[in-house]
This record gives C-alpha cells, sequence and structure tokens, in this order.
C-alpha cells in the first residue's frame, strides 16, 4: 500500500540497477527492526507496552519477524566477507523470533500476570487509517498492513537461487529473541 509501497519500490528499483551494472552486492533483508514495534507493541498511542489494553493489527495471525537492532548488525558484518552471500539476499529469520501479534499478546500477558483486553484493528479500518493519517503515520500503518494482514515477511519461501537465510549460514549468532527482548518492559 502507498505509501510504503514507493519506498520499498525505490529500494528494488535500486537493488535491480545494481543488478543490471553487475555491481557485486549482498541484499540484508531485517524484517521488524525490534525497537520500533516491541516496546509498545505496536501501540500508536503510548511509550510503554500495554498494561491494560491492546490494539491488534489484523486478525493477529499471521507471522511477522522481529529482530533486535544490534542483532541486525551482527548478522550483517558476518555477510561481508562470506561468498556464500554474494549476489543473494540474506532473509534474518530467526526461528524464536517467527511470532504472530496474537502470539505477542500471549507472551506479554504471561510476563506481566495479566490479561489485556483486546481489540483488533482489521484491514478495513487499517486501509481507512492509511488513507486517513498524516505522514508517517500512513507509513507506519502501509508497513502494518504489509507485515501484519498480508504476511508479505513470511508468506513466502527463500528461493536458494537468489537467497539465504541468516540464522542458517550462522548459526553461532546468538540473537535476542522475543520474548528476552520484552524482559526490561516487565
Amino acid at each position: 500500500m502507498e505509501p510504503a509501497k514507493s519506498m520499498f519500490g525505490l529500494k528494488s528499483a535500486i537493488r535491480r540497477k545494481i543488478e543490471e551494472e553487475g555491481i557485486p552486492y549482498t541484499i540484508v533483508s531485517s524484517n521488524y527492526f525490534a525497537g520500533y514495534f516491541l516496546p509498545t507493541l505496536a501501540q500508536l498511542d503510548t511509550t510503554t507496552p500495554p498494561r491494560d489494553k491492546v490494539t491488534i493489527i489484523g486478525d493477529g495471525n499471521v507471522k511477522a519477524i522481529f529482530l533486535k537492532e544490534t542483532d541486525i548488525g551482527t548478522y550483517t558484518i558476518k555477510t561481508v566477507d562470506d561468498p556464500r552471500t554474494l549476489n543473494k539476499i540474506v532473509y534474518l529469520r530467526p526461528p524464536a523470533n517467527i511470532i504472530t501479534f496474537n502470539e505477542l499478546v500471549t507472551l506479554w500477558e504471561k510476563k506481566i500476570g495479566k490479561t489485556l483486553v483486546k481489540t483488533y484493528l482489521l484491514e478495513e479500518e487499517l486501509l481507512k487509517l492509511i488513507a486517513e493519517s498524516p505522514l508517517p503515520f500512513n507509513i507506519v500503518h502501509a508497513i502494518n498492513h504489509s507485515v501484519f494482514v498480508k504476511g508479505d515477511q513470511t508468506n513466502f519461501q527463500i528461493d536458494p537461487s537468489f537467497g539465504v537465510e541468516a540464522s542458517q549460514l550462522y548459526p553461532d549468532v546468538k540473537y535476542t529473541t522475543v520474548d528476552e527482548y520484552l524482559d526490561p518492559f516487565v
């Protein structure tokens, strides 16, 4: 959805140009930066995780992938001189960080020992928010639509002809799990 579509389209155009020119590359697909989402569980009206009520984007059953920014950096640095990543997309998909919104809320509820009142922001309402919200909120809503409604982070298999998965390439990396990431917010 626009305006995120144009933003990501520009990235795709740059990638295609690099490929056309024959420039060696490694593309890192980092998915959702944990720092943008997990500290509030995507609640735009707060700066802390919810304690009473939560709005779940979509039906809550679509898998998303979250990574701590330092872990993204760790994986990215490992790709620099690795011939297995040359002219490939490196997808960051650590297994413990592939989680639905509903699973995330359940995890948070267990941590705080409380059941939250849940409402759902379904696709029709989200599309309306994308159309009516000012920058940068319309971009955030469009990205959330892509991730939590369309499942664009997880609705495909990695094609080994052009992609590799980072946690399989680098099983020695001790990444921060979603569970661990939430601990300081309890």
